[in-house]
């Protein structure tokens, strides 16, 4: 970081916020950003800057012997573009959808404001064209919990294979891919491997969304036909989203390049950064850490949107906008109540239950399902993992850090109750009789086979449902010369086999081979 550079910036922006005219002589300005000081040294001769324009802006800059992105990120996100601009009929058609919904540019960029400047430092730091701190618009709209039907989290929307390969940790404690700082490093890690990959910028964004592989295939038709291998001319190969995807990005940078053209209006964003990284040596609670910064939950979790579980772990820093950081310290040294009340507890056996498992932590089923998101009619596979209530001798033990690092949880769903099988009538059977033989009520045959009678002809099927305990004797001898069901059960379906009258088959949860007389 270059240290003069921030000086200026932060005096700056310190004095625009209070809307203070620029005072003369010495003032001491101090910041941090992921928990490392800025400056400590005295700022001096500020007296070329005595005269701030009212109307200085995003959208509008301009101030007496002030460089305009010494108070305004957008400024310097324009000054560092260095992708060529791209030039279709799809960039018109984006661009123009663009600039007829302002809500959903304010929006966005309002949301985007707690993350651009570090995304644009992460950029400079890598010599990286600031267009792609614009590419979550395209990707999340900056939403660093949004996720997609095909499973990409975050707000560089990392599918769970890719974010293994940028070594994004998925666990049941944490999901890197919506960690602002870890996704952010993966996903320039990324996009600048993609470049060397393809020495063009417009290639490595369609690879990014589309995949390496199938961008190279499309290079290689065309080195093939004899035809251009640039991004318009790969185009028609490619399908609709990765088309548009490229188109969007170029849209984007447009209105952010010249928002007044398109009747936009930028939300200020300073240039410093919105939120410091604060280290802790103890498991907390999420509603305890956003207390104790004096956040609202939804704020806190802007920040901090990777937790899966109510609590963090020992050795997982959060973010805070810097204000709210030093609050944190001083009320965490004046707290004198637990921190976290959940510990964690590993499924050994098969005969572990949930319900047993709250019964011996104290709380109750409904508890540890909620806490640990297990659906209704599911259960804990061994080596699964979960949250369990601290107790007397747990109380001030945290979660292990090899267990937090490692733990996955597994869900296997509950064996049904009842199978569906079918019975044919016998000339001789009844609804009394086929009722007594199988153990159920007539009731119950009337009702699982919509019956308004007691009436049944021979030859007719019958639905009974039978208790799962007894799904291995289902078959059973029939009396008269109707024929008997024998069945099976394979991948949870039952398979059911004619036999002739006086064969008795047993029903078995194996596959028999059995040849029928």
């Amino acid at each position: 970081m270059h240290l003069n550079k921030t000086r200026k910036n932060l005096a700056l922006a310190a004095l625009l916020l209070c809307g203070l005219p620029f005072a003369h002589g010495t003032e001491l300005i101090t910041a941090s950003y992921n928990g490392a000081p800025l400056s400590t040294a005295p700022i001096t001769n500020l007296a070329p800057y005595s005269t701030l324009d009212s109307n200085l802006g995003p959208n509008d800059l301009a101030l007496e012997g002030l460089s305009a992105d010494d108070v305004d990120l957008w400024v310097r996100i324009r000054k560092g573009f260095g992708i060529p601009d791209l030039d279709s009929q799809l960039v018109v058609t984006q661009t123009s959808w663009y600039a007829a919904r302002p809500d959903y540019i304010q929006r966005s960029t309002t949301r985007a404001s707690h993350y651009l400047y570090h995304v644009v430092e992460e950029l400079e730091k890598r010599h990286m064209p600031t267009e792609l701190a614009l590419l979550p618009f395209i990707e999340s709209a900056f939403d660093p919990q949004a996720l997609s039907a095909a499973k990409a989290a975050g707000m560089w929307q990392f599918i769970p294979s890719t974010g293994h390969d940028y070594n994004l940790k998925q666990n049941i404690f944490k999901d890197d891919r919506r960690d602002v700082m870890a996704s952010t490093d993966a996903a320039l890690t990324y996009l600048q491997r993609l470049h060397d990959m393809f020495g063009d910028w417009q290639l490595a964004l369609a690879a990014y969304n589309w995949g390496e592989g199938s961008v190279q295939r499309a290079i290689n038709k065309n080195r093939a036909a004899g035809l251009p291998i640039d991004f318009n001319s790969l185009s028609i190969r490619m399908p609709i989203e990765t088309r548009n995807y490229v188109p969007k990005l170029q849209a984007v940078k447009n209105i952010i390049a010249d928002p007044l053209h398109y009747g936009i209006t930028l939300p200020q964003v300073d240039n410093q950064p919105y939120f410091v990284s604060v280290g802790k040596s103890r498991d907390i609670d999420v509603t305890v850490a956003a207390q104790l910064a004096e956040l609202p939950m939804d704020e806190f979790k802007a920040l901090n949107p990777q937790f899966n579980r109510p609590v963090i772990t020992s050795d997982t820093p959060i973010l805070l906008p810097e204000s709210n950081a030093e609050k944190f310290k001083e009320n965490l040294a004046n707290w004198g109540h637990a921190l976290s009340s959940w510990s964690s507890h590993t499924i050994t056996t098969a005969r572990e239950k949930i319900e047993t498992i709250a019964a011996h932590f104290g709380t109750t089923p409904d508890v540890i399902r909620e806490v640990n998101h297990i659906p209704p009619r599911t259960h804990l596979a061994v080596g699964s993992t979960i949250l369990v209530p601290k107790t007397e001798q747990t109380a001030e033990v945290d979660i292990a850090p090899e267990v937090a690092e490692h733990a996955k949880m597994a869900l296997e769903p509950d064996a049904p109750d009842f199978r569906r099988v079918t019975v044919r009538v016998g000339r001789r059977d009844s609804l009394a009789s086929i009722a007594s033989r199988n153990r159920v009520s007539v009731a119950q045959l009337k009702t699982w086979n919509n019956l308004r009678q007691d009436r049944v002809v021979a030859g007719q099927n019958l639905q009974i449902q039978v208790p799962m305990r007894t799904m291995r004797t289902v078959a059973r001898r029939q009396v008269g010369r109707h024929v008997v069901i024998s069945h099976q059960i394979i991948n949870h379906q039952i398979i059911n086999h004619p036999v002739r009258r006086g064969k008795i088959t047993l029903a078995s949860s194996k596959v028999v081979k059995k040849r029928h007389a």
